[in-house]
């Protein structure tokens, strides 16, 4: 009974501590928002990013960070965190507008580039869902073919209906879980970054004395492949592959 007692009271701290961090987050957010109102953007920055350093995420959260780096006009930081509250809510309208309108700023752009089309239609497919919905897709799919299987076996339900929809739901819990797999691949397997000053030199090998195969600048978005002391070997949109300063860089 003590035994019981201990767990239900921890359970209740631990319920009360979650609760209390969350009233603590919301009223610095609240707080934060009041700063940028009032233009005060050193503020409303610094509240925010002690939220987003303390563990905090959000689409909102990110979103407001990016504002309050583009109104100090760090274009690459707003980029960077538009980027990062567009992979938690990418269907977010005002997301989407300001992330586009921060890149009608940048200074490369990356011309004649050549995208795979059997990766740009799965990017397509999944790029409207956030990571966490296609999850719970895939699960209910999974859950909903199971129990049609169950009877299929152990009730030995028959019948043109059952076997239609027990192959139909197979193959759409198949295409469910790859296009979920794909989005965990493409997402949070591959490290992505974004070049966020104002200049960036991308070299044929991992030094400064290397050949320099161009010039890049805020906002260029990339694929880390390697990593190697202060450099990353990274590509581009368009294919491109070059060396470059981790100083110049964040991951998305």
């Amino acid at each position: 009974m003590a035994r019981v007692f201990y767990f239900m009271m921890t359970g209740l701290l631990l319920l009360s501590f979650a609760q209390a961090a969350d009233i603590k987050s919301d009223s610095i957010f609240t707080l934060a928002s009041g700063y940028f109102e009032n233009q005060q953007y050193d503020l409303a920055l610094e509240t925010n990013l002690s939220l987003a350093e303390a563990g905090f995420q959000s689409a909102s959260l990110f979103y407001n960070i990016g504002n309050c780096y583009f109104k100090q006009g760090e274009l690459g930081y707003a980029i960077l965190y538009y980027l990062r509250a567009k992979r938690l809510n990418p269907n977010d309208d005002d997301i989407n507008a300001n992330l586009a309108f921060a890149r009608q700023f940048m200074p490369t752009r990356l011309e004649g580039v050549k995208i795979n089309p059997i990766t740009t239609f799965f990017d397509m497919l999944v790029t409207p869902f956030t990571m966490n919905l296609l999850f719970w897709i895939t699960s209910v799919l999974f859950i909903i073919f199971f129990l049609y299987l169950a009877g299929f076996v152990y009730f030995r339900y028959r019948g043109m209906f059952v076997n239609i929809m027990i192959y139909g739901l197979l193959v759409i819990l198949l295409i469910s879980g790859g296009l979920t797999g794909y989005k965990y691949r493409s997402e949070y397997m591959t490290q992505r970054g974004v070049v966020v000053t104002a200049e960036a030199r991308i070299y044929s090998a991992p030094s400064e004395n290397s050949d320099p195969e161009f010039t890049g600048g805020y906002g260029l978005t990339f694929e880390i492949k390697k990593s190697l002391d202060n450099y990353y070997l990274v590509i581009f949109e368009n294919k491109r592959k070059g060396w470059i300063k981790k100083e110049n860089i964040e991951i998305i």
